[in-house]
């Protein structure tokens, strides 16, 4: 299915019947990763996600979104395809999990339309990770080369040097994106979200694969500790997608919750 927001084409899945449950992917991702629990949940509730401005299907965005301008952009989905819904749950996926994090403490005092009922963060993105030495000597270098680049003039001569500079010190997700994607993703992952998990109120489920090396289980364990009402379930020989590395046990879970 497809819908514009912002005019943006975005791709979008639905399906069931029930309380509305949206689902918000991680960074790189999509969809069709998501296709398990949709075969899951909608059996009792209505599951929505969407493409994102920038993956999958959707069209990029014309600037560099920031978390608010996620969260602009879900609001404005939802209430353009589901205005008559008044409690939402949301699940996010790494960061889907960070977007969803703020929005909820967002909705405390934000006007959004609808009330965030409860929160599902799957190895959720918002913890700022401290750097290893290692990493602090890298990012060093980076800045070392990007200041030459930029202020000897070599642009002029090649001025696709900067952009292979970034591919070369950037991460997998980061030397694959757009320019414009690369610029989100730093404004995104450099937002820390701990600030609002004190104001995530409403009951959250947390559920984190052990061997997370993205998000490693101990931003699980520092979310359950500042969000009032959450609750951790860590499953083991699970990694970064735990869904998809243990559906089964992971679908356990998540029916408990939702009581399907």
């Amino acid at each position: 299915m497809n819908t514009v927001i912002d005019n943006l084409n975005i791709n979008y899945r639905e399906e069931g019947q029930g309380p509305l449950l949206v689902m918000l992917h991680g960074w790189g991702s999509n969809i069709d990763l998501f296709s398990g629990i949709f075969d899951f949940v909608s059996a009792k509730y209505h599951v929505v996600a969407m493409d994102m401005p920038g993956f999958g299907k959707s069209d990029e965005p014309s600037f560099a979104y920031s978390v608010d301008d996620y969260i602009s952009f879900v609001v404005k989905f939802v209430k353009k395809l589901f205005p008559e819904e008044k409690e939402i749950i949301f699940l996010g996926h790494s960061h889907g999990g960070r977007v969803s994090i703020k929005m909820a403490a967002r909705s405390l005092t934000d006007d959004f339309g609808f009330k965030i009922k409860s929160l599902i963060l799957v190895d959720s993105a918002g913890v700022i990770a401290v750097k290893t030495p290692a990493q602090l000597k890298r990012q060093k270098k980076y800045k070392f080369y990007k200041k030459l680049i930029t202020n000897s003039g070599i642009l002029k001569i090649y001025p696709d040097a900067l952009n292979k500079l970034q591919k070369k010190f950037g991460s997998a997700d980061y030397s694959a994106a757009s320019p414009t994607m690369r610029a989100s993703m730093v404004k995104v992952v450099n937002e820390d979200m701990e600030p609002y998990m004190p104001k995530v109120t409403m009951p959250a489920l947390l559920i984190w694969g052990k061997n997370d090396t993205a998000t490693p289980i101990s931003d699980g364990q520092k979310m359950e500790k500042l969000m009032p009402e959450a609750g951790l379930a860590a499953i083991d020989n699970a990694g970064h997608y735990s869904f998809l590395d243990q559906p089964y046990i992971f679908n356990k879970i998540l029916g408990s919750f939702l009581k399907i």
